[in-house]
């Protein structure tokens, strides 16, 4: 018998925090049917020999080399036929009956097409990069002028971040983030999987924009949550930056005409150079946006070209 829900995790050098996720995925699983599916990305920590050992049960795709994320959650999808995708990351953790009452959610709402939940760090404090508001000249003009850090949290100044809302009601928004995110196969197949152009980073956003231009509403259920690491697989906060920077670019290309998206990217360097030189002002010892500044090259082309530019050797070509 087919799985109900195929849960897909892609794993790079996250050994430990993998094998904690599949365990609580395990523990809780959204349906008696479910199947999970990891996809290492040519892990060098040993996650994909660990993952054998431990979880017999468990599908294990070695990549062969780092694929990215977009690429590495159309190769696992591929490999099952259940009715549902559930992307999850690998440094997360599974409450009891939550991953349950997302699909119970989709199955009496299947309208939406897209569902996402709640996220909470390690400290239980909560995150609200579970889902966002999709960028807009307007956001973007408040990013330029330094407003949305100033403003950090406001409905008017900092668009993008949804306001103060707690992710605690039922609520469409324009972009669920793909750490944890259910879609069924039908849908997926339907709008064409996530586009491989993204290497990590904005595939997310991209997909739940394609999503919604094709009739579906994606939305948030707060009785789904997770703990959350997040980037645990991608190192230090100004590298990481530069690959934010350049999924947004990539965001941009791909969903606005030629003349709005250079408006848009100018806007984002623009409100990068802003923040970079108050930290110099500053003095600040964590120079994150210094160093999207300084790497600047890499990521204002954009995914493909940038997938070298930021990973280099790490970027291979499997």
């Amino acid at each position: 018998m087919n799985a109900e829900v195929a849960v897909l995790i892609v794993s790079y050098n996250t050994r430990d925090r993998t094998l904690a996720c599949v365990r609580s995925v395990l523990a809780h699983p959204p349906a008696a049917a479910t199947e999970i599916v990891v996809v290492d990305n040519d892990s060098a920590d040993g996650s994909a020999d660990a993952l054998d050992l431990e979880f017999p049960s468990v599908t294990v795709l070695r990549s062969g080399g780092n694929l990215g994320f977009a690429r590495a959650v159309n190769l696992g999808a591929r490999v099952t036929a259940a009715e549902y995708l559930l992307l999850l990351n690998p440094d997360t953790l599974v409450p009891s009956g939550s991953l349950a009452a997302l699909l119970g959610f989709a199955r009496a709402h299947p309208e939406h097409g897209v569902y996402g939940g709640r996220t909470f760090r390690e400290d239980g404090e909560l995150d609200p990069s579970s889902c966002w508001g999709a960028p807009t000249l307007w956001s973007l003009s408040c990013f330029a002028l330094g407003l949305s850090t100033a403003f950090a949290g406001s409905a008017v100044f900092d668009p993008e971040s949804l306001g103060r809302w707690q992710r605690d009601t039922v609520r469409e928004v324009p972009i669920v983030t793909g750490c944890l995110l259910l879609v069924t196969r039908a849908d997926f197949e339907r709008i064409g999987g996530m586009d491989e152009r993204f290497f990590l980073y904005g595939e997310d956003a991209e997909f739940s924009l394609r999503a919604a231009r094709a009739g579906m509403r994606p939305v948030i259920v707060p009785e789904a949550s997770i703990v959350h690491a997040v980037g645990a697989s991608t190192g230090a906060r100004g590298r990481k930056m530069t690959m934010v920077l350049a999924g947004k670019v990539t965001l941009l290309r791909s969903a606005w005409s030629p003349q709005r998206a250079r408006i848009g990217v100018g806007m984002l360097g623009a409100g990068v150079l802003l923040r970079a030189g108050l930290e110099t002002l500053t003095r600040r010892r964590d120079r994150m946006w210094a160093h999207a500044w300084r790497h600047r090259n890499a990521w204002l082309p954009g995914y493909p070209e940038a997938r070298e530019l930021i990973f280099g050797k790490e970027a291979t070509h499997a």
